[in-house]
């Protein structure tokens, strides 16, 4: 392997800024900022604006579009006489 050609594969934190959830994975991102770990050993933190510990999908907290009302309307608006068109061509 040549060296000084691959990125620094290294342990990083991802800490979720609105939620008390980190986890510590291997990843080549550049952070600015260090963490200490529950290990307590030090690491490179990067923070996250959302993650499973505070995306409304995952916490329950998802609200639901009504999307029957979308259906109806789309039918309504596209539902003229087609097949009567498609006899006229003929």
């Amino acid at each position: 392997m040549k060296s000084d050609i691959h990125p620094d594969y290294r342990p990083v934190v991802f800490k979720d800024k609105l939620a008390d959830f980190a986890v510590l994975s291997k990843s080549t991102i550049k952070t600015k900022e260090t963490i200490k770990w529950e290990d307590g050993e030090e690491y490179p933190v990067y923070y996250v604006d959302i993650s499973s510990a505070s995306h409304p999908f995952y916490t329950g907290k998802q609200q639901f579009v009504d999307s029957m009302g979308r259906v109806e309307k789309f039918k309504k608006k596209f539902s003229g006489n087609y097949k009567s068109l498609d006899k006229k061509k003929k």
